[in-house]
């Protein structure tokens, strides 16, 4: 959409209405992250096993892949404004139920709230700036929303971690409190009232709004829970598997029945967006899962604390920052094949740098692979995110931004559950694999338990200290072999590559989430 005053400028209202989209943004962009360097204290004081602790990270993603498809229509039920209130009063209250949380499932119902609400506020913003900037303008709302884009999840371990450390976990939550105070005040100060169309209930396809409910939760319990509950022989795996089932099913009634789906899944037909939509699956399962796996070895194996933990996290952030005003000059100069086989390129080798982890890493065994994550990520999303929305008519912009940011948090959710299955498996196998190695009748390992016992005051703290090295050590193989299994992953969609059509280099670069 375009402004009806192409020459006028913004007046103070309407850049209040762009500084209010931007906040909501920064603050559901921050909250995707902003658990990840304390989750380890979070684990600990809800009771939550290293796996389990998975899904605070997962319960928002799948909330928000579900809800940003259905923004634009919530927008046009409710009014802008009343939905952008009733989403931001919302996402304050649930983020204090997450920071009053005492047990798992109570954090996880937080988070899914968190998600629903905080997704819905990501796309509005772009909504705004679209539609109260006139198009000489528009560059500097759409960079003031990229910047949060970009500063969001980066920032997030930081301040989670500082908060953690200094006062206490539950303020990563209760810190959206004077946020969303403040948001509201935007809102009602800068935004216009307009009248709800609740005729347009009749419109929505419930179909695929169950559908992805029903598919995507039950998928995501399944593979997080799967290899706990021995998979199949568990009646809860299967009961769930069915109900996802029935959920896909679903999604595919409404692609044929609905004048609109919620999730315009023929799009994926083009050979172009399909290939995006590959792509950006893969890249959203690399950054969420490094952002995710870096600070659980940080903490479990290097003795990091939180803040610690998202410093090194951060330096991601670093390039990105510093290449964001170039991002224009570079879509409009460079072939968008060679750009994002660049981008492939460097998230693959980044991933690959830390397959030779040891149990005497630090944060400075990052610091390398972290920036080049950051340059990779903004050569493949950058033009990825413009390719996605070129490859179908103006009209349908809406729905390929849609689809390329659930394609992207759905990676991401895949990696979290990916994760907690393979971090079990490996684990288990590392352990005994290394208990093999060390006969309990070889004279070297007699001689390092007597040693130890001498030095510790008896064997069987002697022995409890080789157990505990031994699990270090598995520990710190399991982690690898996920940087292994991401770094195969970015190598194996590189060829997609092929398939982009060139950029056109006369128009501006365009803006999707």
């Amino acid at each position: 959409m375009s402004d009806a005053r192409p020459a006028a400028n913004a007046d103070a209202s309407d850049w209040l209405a762009v500084a209010a989209g931007t906040l909501g943004a920064m603050m559901a962009t921050l909250d995707i992250s902003i658990v990840n360097s304390s989750l380890p204290t979070i684990q600990g004081e809800i009771g939550a096993s290293g796996t389990e602790g998975t899904w605070v990270a997962t319960a928002y993603l799948v909330a928000e892949i579900i809800i940003i498809p259905l923004s634009g229509w919530l927008s046009r039920l409710f009014g802008l404004r009343s939905f952008l209130l009733l989403a931001a009063g919302l996402f304050t209250l649930f983020s204090i139920l997450c920071g009053l949380s005492s047990t798992l499932g109570m954090m996880i119902i937080g988070r899914v709230g968190q998600g629903f609400t905080g997704g819905a506020l990501i796309p509005t913003a772009m909504t705004i700036i679209a539609t109260r900037l006139p198009p000489h303008q528009q560059p500097v709302g759409n960079a003031m929303f990229g910047m949060t884009a970009i500063l969001g999840p980066v920032v997030g371990p930081v301040l989670g971690g500082w908060l953690t450390e200094n006062v206490s976990w539950h303020y990563a939550f209760f810190i959206n409190l004077p946020v969303g105070v403040a948001l509201v005040a935007l809102l009602l100060v800068a935004m216009e009232h307009q009248k709800a169309r609740l005729d347009l209930i009749g419109e929505a396809d419930w179909f695929g709004i169950f559908g992805l409910a029903l598919g995507l939760g039950g998928l995501t319990v399944v593979l997080e829970e799967g290899e706990r509950e021995q998979w199949f022989s568990s009646p809860t795996i299967l009961w769930l598997s069915v109900v996802a089932a029935i959920g896909f099913v679903l999604i595919g009634i409404g692609q044929w029945r609905a004048e609109r789906p919620v999730i315009r899944l023929r799009l994926l037909l083009d050979r172009q967006f399909g290939s995006v939509a590959a792509m950006v699956t893969m890249i959203g399962m690399a950054i969420y899962g490094t952002s995710y796996v870096i600070p659980q070895f940080l903490a479990g194996i290097s003795d990091y604390n939180a803040f610690q933990s998202g410093q090194v996290v951060l330096l991601s952030g670093v390039p990105m920052l510093l290449m964001m005003p170039f991002t224009p000059w570079l879509v409009r100069t460079l072939d968008i094949r060679v750009a994002v086989l660049m981008g492939l390129g460097l998230l693959a080798l980044s991933a690959w740098l830390e397959t030779d982890l040891t149990a005497l890493a630090d944060g400075r065994t990052f610091v390398d692979s972290q920036l080049m994550r950051g340059v990779g990520t903004v050569f493949a999303m950058m033009f990825l995110n413009q390719a996605a929305i070129r490859s179908v008519p103006p009209s349908l912009a809406g729905d390929a931004s849609g689809l390329y940011n659930a394609a992207r948090n759905l990676g991401g959710s895949f990696a979290l559950a990916g994760i907690a299955v393979i971090q079990d498996q490996r684990l288990w196998l590392h352990s005994r694999r290394l208990e093999e190695s060390m006969p309990a009748n070889a004279f070297s390992v007699q001689s390092y338990v007597a040693g130890q016992a001498r030095a510790l005051g008896g064997e069987p703290a002697a022995l409890r200290q080789l157990a505990g090295t031994i699990q270090r050590e598995a520990l710190t193989m399991t982690y690898a072999d996920l940087f292994w299994i991401l770094a195969m992953g970015m190598l194996l969609v590189m060829p997609l590559v092929l398939f982009l059509r060139p950029l056109p280099k006369t128009g501006k670069p365009v803006a999707a989430h």
